[in-house]
């Protein structure tokens, strides 16, 4: 394993849930965290967690569905912190809509969302990490990419979607050395679904934890890639789930 000391790393959809957790461990293990999500505030307040606790970071306010925005994000950071070593491509959206149900802007705001702004973001990666000689990406993808849930079928879309775009960029970014990953998370306590993922319970997972994961994935001797990796509490089924 190598260290992450100095590197910098984007996290989307930093300001909450997931992504806070991620941008919060990534930050405890030395790198220089860029946080983008759609709310300033709460990005603000995760900056002063992570500067009380020895670490260093800054806000970039982003909807990373714009594609202006995500470009002005990478240029932010090239400015502010270097060029990224690392992108964590966590932004992301649930739906719960029984297919007959399910409207076609929808359809399209999940697509949009789950994987048009990872798109986005990895390509803008992709421009800056080919003549740093390589980096690694990191897409947070779900279970759902491998075992869905009834009635979400644009969120499930969306998430093999992901993990069809990390292969491509895995095939794309190898002969640069950029690495790409899909990290699929079970349950795991999250604003993804206001007033349910987000209340603790024994079994899901805490977003420190998989922010932990990402951090081992983003500490891998150059050489080396996870392609994928799917993490679930222990007691929440997993082929056949309800």
């Amino acid at each position: 394993m190598q260290s992450i000391e100095g590197q910098v790393a984007i996290v989307t959809g930093a300001s909450s849930g997931i992504g806070r957790g991620i941008a919060v461990e990534l930050a405890a293990a030395g790198a220089f965290t860029v946080l983008a999500a759609r709310s300033a505030d709460k990005l603000e307040t995760l900056v002063g967690d992570i500067e009380a606790a020895g670490g260093r970071a800054i806000s970039v306010p982003t909807d990373v569905t714009r594609e202006a925005d995500v470009v002005r994000l990478f240029e932010t950071t090239v400015a502010r912190a270097g060029a990224p070593k690392i992108l964590v491509n966590n932004a992301g959206i649930a739906d719960a809509t029984p297919t007959d149900e399910l409207s076609l802007s929808r359809w399209h705001e999940m697509i949009e969302t789950n994987l048009t702004s990872a798109f986005l973001c990895s390509r803008e990666a992709m421009r800056l990490m080919k003549p740093a000689g390589g980096g690694r990406i990191i897409n947070i993808g779900s279970i759902s990419a491998k075992s869905p849930r009834p009635n979400s079928i644009a969120y499930t879309a969306s998430k093999f979607g992901l993990e069809g775009l990390t292969r491509s960029l895995a095939l794309d970014g190898r002969d640069f050395n950029i690495a790409a990953s899909a990290l699929n998370p079970g349950a795991t306590i999250s604003s993804l679904v206001p007033g349910q993922t987000d209340q603790p319970a024994a079994d899901r997972i805490v977003p420190e934890d998989v922010g932990k994961i990402v951090v081992m994935m983003a500490s891998l001797p150059p050489e080396i890639t996870m392609i994928e990796s799917t993490v679930v509490p222990l007691k929440v089924p997993f082929f056949g789930r309800g």
